[in-house]
């Protein structure tokens, strides 16, 4: 049996982590250079001749004399922890599929957990702020899912009581395989959620793929194409379909647990990146 790519691809070892990022030295060399990729550039004038304060880890500008830390302005912005506790604390975080607490983080790193908790949120936050500017492109699949659990008695699945509904767009290649992904919640499935929802997060190129739920049409609002492919999921005909290959899986046959997804199950963490949070908008992202 053939190994899942994704499941075996390399990743990073502990050992080659800390021959990488191990020291103070090496880890705010990095940041350095991703700050000024082409050398130091003075903030507030632009120049570039410039001295090191070395007792405090300053630049300082020949011009005009200002004096700028390179955390400054990034995440790592007046923190008093070693910028190698916050690579390491970036390297759990991006390693672990199912995600890390803030007990078991501050444990790896050596730190309290109120302390790891909040090097968790920042992380997070930034990593949301930063795919919140991404839009899916290509192909699309979309389809709808409910946050609350499974209980027993009422109705189930769509329309039920003390659920909160939400999209589910997945990026995906030419023959079907996951990108990236963004979630969003909406107050329900209407057009105009569905239309607001495709022109924050898909880009107008896009292909959109669903189940043929009337409101998923109005993602054509966002410039996107639409194509609704009814597989007839609880008949031997769709059976028999999807079995043949003539109907592609995912949005077109919507998970049954999708209906009953619970707080403790719905996790979009993945190895590539720590788990993602919700912005203002209700929208979500995570690669796949």
């Amino acid at each position: 049996m053939a190994r899942n790519v994704v499941q075996f691809q390399k990743g990073l070892s502990e050992p080659a982590f800390e021959q990488q990022y191990g020291t103070e030295e090496q880890c705010r060399a990095i940041v350095i250079e991703l700050r000024w990729p082409d050398g130091f550039e003075c903030p507030a004038c632009g120049g570039r001749a410039h001295s090191l304060v070395k007792t405090r880890g300053l630049f300082q500008c020949s011009t005009c004399r200002r004096q700028t830390s390179p955390i400054a302005g990034t995440i790592f912005a007046a923190t008093k922890l070693p910028l190698r506790i916050w690579f390491r604390a970036i390297y759990h975080m991006t390693q672990t599929k199912q995600g890390i607490s803030s007990i078991e983080l501050g444990r790896r790193l050596g730190v309290s957990q109120p302390t790891a908790w909040k090097i968790k949120h920042k992380l997070k936050q930034v990593m949301m702020e930063r795919d919140a500017t991404k839009k899916l492109t290509g192909r699309i699949e979309i389809d709808d899912a409910y946050l609350g659990g499974e209980r027993s008695g009422g109705k189930r699945g769509r329309g039920a009581a003390g659920k909160t509904p939400f999209v589910a767009a997945v990026e995906t290649t030419a023959d079907g395989k996951p990108v990236s992904v963004k979630l969003g919640r909406v107050g329900g499935f209407s057009s105009n959620a569905l239309s607001g929802f495709a022109k924050r997060n898909f880009d107008r190129s896009c292909q959109v793929v669903s189940d043929g739920l009337a409101c998923f049409a109005s993602v054509t609002d966002a410039g996107c194409t639409h194509q609704a492919i009814k597989t007839g999921s609880g008949s031997a005909a769709g059976a028999r379909q999807r079995l043949s290959g003539s109907t592609p899986r995912s949005a077109t046959s919507r998970p049954r647990s999708w209906e009953h997804i619970g707080p403790s199950t719905a996790n979009t963490s993945h190895d590539t990146s720590p788990s993602s949070s919700t912005d203002s908008t209700g929208d979500t992202t995570s690669p796949l």
